[in-house]
Parts: C-alpha cells; sequence; structure tokens
C-alpha cells in the first residue's frame, strides 16, 4: 500500500489503514486572480498522482480542493481592512467585478488541469459560497475558547489556547517573535502570534456576520470546508512545502480546536518547482504558464513528464530544454506503443510491472518507476505485445496519455523504429552528422523523415 513522506511525523509512512476501501484528501487549491504557472501546479500533480495509486489499489477516492475567490494575501497583517487584496486589486487593473475576475481565472486554472491530465475532485467549493460554514465554524471557536472578538467586531484565534501549535512545521508559540515588518503587533490582539478569523470591513466582498459586516481571514476557509465535505477524520491533508506555516499550523489549530481531536492523519507536502535556477516570479521574467508550453509546440503533457521525473519531495529546476527533452519521450513512447499495438496481445511484463508499482508506492518515486519504463522499452527479450500491455497498465497511474496515437502512427518496417529513436537522440545531442547518416540509412528503408518544431514526421512511401 501507498506510503508517503509525513511532514509532522517528519517519517514515511502506510497513509492507508489495513482493510480501508476509500481515502479521503483534501488539497488546498488556487487564489484566482491570475494565470497559475506551472510552479503552481505542481502541488496539484502530487494529489492526483495520489489518488491515481490508492484507486490503482482499488480504493474508492473522495478529494475536496477549495477555489479561493476572495483574495487574501498571505500575512494577515498585509491587509489593511479598508483596503485592497488580490482579487479586487486585480478587478480594479482589468476594469471588471472581483466575481468576473474570479470567475475567469477560476475556468482558466481548470483549463490548465485538465491539459495536464489532472483528474478533477469530487469536491470544489468556492470559498464567496461557503460563508456561512465559515461563520458557523468562527462561531464554534468562540464557545469553546479558542477565539474573541474585539472591539471593531473583528475576530481572532487565540493561539495560545491550542498547546499543540507547531507540529507541523516546528515553530513553536514560545519561539515565535513578532512581525520584523511592522513597527509594532497588532494592538487589538491578546499575543502576536493569534491570527485573524474575521475581519471587519464595508469594502466590496464583504458579508453580515454576527459580530459585524466583514469577510472571513485566509486560514479559516480550509478548516471550514474539509470538515464540511470531508468529515472530521480524513486521511490526508496536500499543498506546497510554502504552506506548512503558517496556513496548515494555522488551519490544524482551528479544526483540531473545533472538534476536539486530531482531523488530518497524514500531512503530505509537495516542494518547489524553480525554473532556470530560480523560484517563478514577474520580477525575475521566468513565469511559464501552460499556454507558453503549447505555444512553443510542445505538448502540455511534458510539463507533466518532467515533473514525475523528479521525487515530489525534491526541490526541481525546471528548463526548456528539460521540458523539449520530455516531449521527444513523450512523442517517442506514443510511437512505440501503436508500433507494439500492431502486434498479437500478450500477458504484462509482470516482472517490469511489479517493479514500477513497488517504486509508486515507496514515497512515490516517479523517477525510478519512469526508469522501469525505459529499460522495458529497450528489452527486445520481451514481446511487443507484453510491452504494450505494461506500458498501459503503468500509464493508468503515470497519466500520460500514451494511447493517444493508436491507429494513428504508420506500420514502420522492421529496424526503423530504432534508426529514429537513434536520430532523435543525435539531434537533441546535435550530432548532426549522425542525423543525417540515419536518415539516408531510413529513406533507403523507405522511411522518409521530415523535422519539424514538433519533432521527426514520418512519411512512409
Amino acid at each position: 500500500m501507498l506510503r508517503l513522506y509525513d511532514t509532522k511525523a517528519r517519517r514515511v509512512e502506510q497513509v492507508v489503514p489495513d482493510g480501508a476501501r476509500g481515502l479521503r484528501m483534501y488539497t488546498c487549491g488556487p487564489t484566482v486572480y491570475r494565470y497559475a504557472h506551472v510552479g503552481n501546479l505542481r502541488s496539484y500533480l502530487l494529489s492526483d498522482m495520489i489518488r491515481r495509486v490508492c484507486e490503482r489499489h482499488g480504493l474508492r477516492v473522495v478529494v475536496c480542493q477549495n477555489i479561493t475567490d476572495v483574495g487574501h494575501l498571505v500575512d494577515d497583517a498585509e491587509i489593511d481592512p479598508t483596503g485592497e487584496d488580490k482579487i479586487l486589486r486585480q478587478a480594479r487593473a482589468e476594469g471588471r467585478s472581483a466575481l468576473d475576475v474570479a470567475r475567469f481565472y477560476e475556468d482558466a486554472f481548470r483549463q490548465d488541469i485538465a491539459a495536464l491530465n489532472i483528474r478533477p475532485p469530487e469536491y470544489t467549493p468556492r470559498a464567496t459560497e461557503s460563508i456561512d460554514l465559515m461563520i458557523e465554524l468562527i462561531a464554534k471557536l468562540i464557545e469553546k475558547g479558542h477565539a474573541y472578538v474585539v472591539d471593531d467586531g473583528s475576530v481572532f484565534f487565540s493561539a495560545q489556547s491550542f498547546p499543540d501549535y507547531g507540529e507541523i512545521s516546528g515553530n513553536r508559540l514560545d519561539e515565535l517573535k513578532p512581525g520584523h515588518r511592522f513597527d509594532k503587533p497588532d494592538p487589538r490582539k491578546r499575543f502576536h502570534a493569534d491570527w485573524a478569523l474575521w475581519k471587519h470591513s464595508h469594502r466590496e466582498l464583504t458579508w453580515e456576520a454576527p459580530w459585524g459586516r466583514g469577510f472571513p481571514g485566509w486560514h479559516v476557509e480550509c478548516s471550514a470546508m474539509s470538515l464540511r465535505y470531508l468529515g472530521d477524520r480524513f486521511d490526508i491533508h496536500t499543498g506546497g512545502i510554502d504552506l506548512r506555516f503558517p496556513h496548515h499550523e494555522d488551519e490544524r489549530a482551528q479544526s483540531n480546536a473545533a472538534v476536539g481531536h486530531e482531523v488530518v492523519a497524514h500531512w503530505v507536502h509537495g516542494e518547489h518547482l524553480l525554473f532556470n535556477g530560480r523560484k517563478m516570479a514577474k520580477s525575475a521574467g521566468n513565469v511559464v504558464l501552460v499556454r507558453d508550453v503549447v505555444e512553443a509546440g510542445l505538448d502540455p503533457l511534458a510539463v507533466r513528464l518532467a515533473m514525475l521525473e523528479h521525487r515530489y519531495r525534491q526541490q526541481m529546476n525546471l528548463t526548456w530544454d528539460t521540458l523539449r527533452a520530455a516531449d521527444r519521450t513523450l512523442r517517442r513512447w506514443r510511437r512505440r506503443v501503436a508500433e507494439w499495438a500492431e502486434h498479437p496481445s500478450r500477458p504484462m511484463a509482470a516482472e517490469y510491472a511489479a517493479r514500477a508499482k513497488a517504486a509508486l508506492d515507496d514515497d512515490l518515486d516517479t523517477p525510478a518507476a519512469l526508469r522501469v519504463l525505459r529499460e522495458l522499452e529497450r528489452d527486445e527479450s520481451v514481446p511487443p505485445g507484453s510491452r504494450f500491455e505494461t506500458f498501459l497498465e503503468l500509464d493508468h497511474v503515470l497519466g500520460l496519455d500514451l494511447s493517444r496515437d493508436i491507429g494513428a502512427a504508420p506500420t514502420l518496417p522492421p529496424g526503423a523504429a530504432e534508426l529514429l529513436e537513434r536520430r532523435e537522440r543525435a539531434r537533441a545531442a546535435r550530432d548532426w552528422a549522425t542525423s543525417d547518416r540515419l536518415r539516408e540509412e531510413l529513406a533507403a528503408m523507405g522511411v522518409k523523415v521530415a523535422d519539424t518544431p514538433e519533432g521527426q514526421k514520418v512519411v512512409l512511401d
């Protein structure tokens, strides 16, 4: 059964109890005020891979992923009660309403997720449509003595009321210092590490609450939604590594304080994705969107394959060269699968399949699983029909759409596929002499090759 690294436990653990029939998972969703870049999407690939592996074990997986359409900034103190958050600022820049902006970028996010073959969650509640859930949760926390109302109608969570604070990130309350960016702590707080559950305001995107008009704090929405859609005990909570603190610490405190016990069994975090050695940012000029990949003539699933070449909790550096290499591999595998499909069906290569599945069960060791596929691709002792069945079986988990070209690929003469692969490698290495020689050998076999921005195109005489 699947084992993953639990950030709170600080070790790899089996994430589904023996005998369980299902798995429930919460994934922190996007704040929909701009296009998601490929670095953002890595977190959603993590939850998709967990789902796919568990489903191959026969489990029913239920996923909830929120849509943050109230655009909070990361630090509560950065939001002035009368100021603008991310979505409001973007709405002003685009001359549209805040909800129009949110819906536009929500749709764009769904299209990007689909392009990477990431399956949609069962539940995708929007923050703006879940305000009642948040108000109900805040009221419960006030009643239990974990939250307090201040004079202007804002509500804060009392961090000192939750002694276990810091178990995910290691940031204990007695070691936390007030934020260095501000001259003095918010005087409304009883303790500098308290955080806002409800913020008094009369700006756009505010709602009436028992404490006055305002809007919810960032952390409370995930607690309210996960408790509503997954219940007060669920198996896995995923997100990017940057969410460990304060978001997931605050969320855990809210949820556990409200119900009186540990809600999340396992906290699983994915590492950062860099591009050309730097974190993606507008200021760095290295933000890459899915549509940029498509406009470069690459299959968007090349992004998925490139990410799978690294463990989810390993920081990775993406470049255009790695994306092009992944695109070439993807197209070659589809061509090989289409070629193998022409041969008689044979049972899977059981030893290869078992090794790849064991790698995936072992903390999602996707690089090891891909190495198994490459080894199988080269193993001519395995019948083509067996390689076909094994590649498709593993593609149910990897999600690379390797059967896409079945029925569309030309039937190549014996030995031509190997020459095409060698030529592809030669071109990638800029070995033009070898590339030209292999083109002539292919032509003598009746296989004409045209080089296009998408790679080699084959025409049979």
